[in-house]
């Protein structure tokens, strides 16, 4: 669970930012939208796959100098 122990003189945005940050790095929402629905194992593995493809794509581009996407 994410909690954030407010500042002695700590604004309650300021507090709400550093709460919002803390759940976006322990990426709770993400998990929470991937496990609304059920995703039956092959699905998973197919989806874990297909990251994984494109991470391997991403890292041979950048080897070979391509670097990122073009743009005109």
């Amino acid at each position: 669970m994410t909690f954030v122990v407010r500042g002695r003189h700590e604004s309650f945005e300021r507090l709400h930012r550093r709460f919002k940050k803390a759940v976006q790095q322990d990426k709770v929402l993400v998990k929470a939208r991937r496990r609304r629905f059920y995703e039956k194992p092959s699905q998973t593995r197919k989806r874990k796959a297909i990251k994984k493809r494109i991470k391997s794509r991403r890292t041979t581009r950048k080897m070979q100098g391509l670097g990122g996407r073009r743009r005109r």
